[in-house]
């Protein structure tokens, strides 16, 4: 399996705390050298291992925005 390279290049901000220390957090992470994609995952103390998230373009995050503005969130 090849190593998963990864930056998180800006913190954004944390979404929540789960009662072991992790963070789900919303950063910008560039995945093997790539340019910078907005990320949604939880990551353990120090960063030292993480779960599974989501990884959205500025374009799927500009049509997320819009849809949650259309329900009024």
């Amino acid at each position: 399996m090849a190593e998963l390279k990864y930056e998180v290049t800006k913190h954004i901000g944390v979404l929540s705390e789960g009662s072991r220390g992790w963070q789900k957090e919303l950063n910008l992470v560039s995945w093997n050298d790539r340019e910078p994609k907005f990320d949604i995952r939880d990551w353990a103390p120090e960063r030292e291992k993480m779960g599974k998230g989501v990884t959205l373009s500025n374009d799927e995050v500009t049509k997320l925005k819009a849809l949650l503005d259309e329900i009024g969130i």
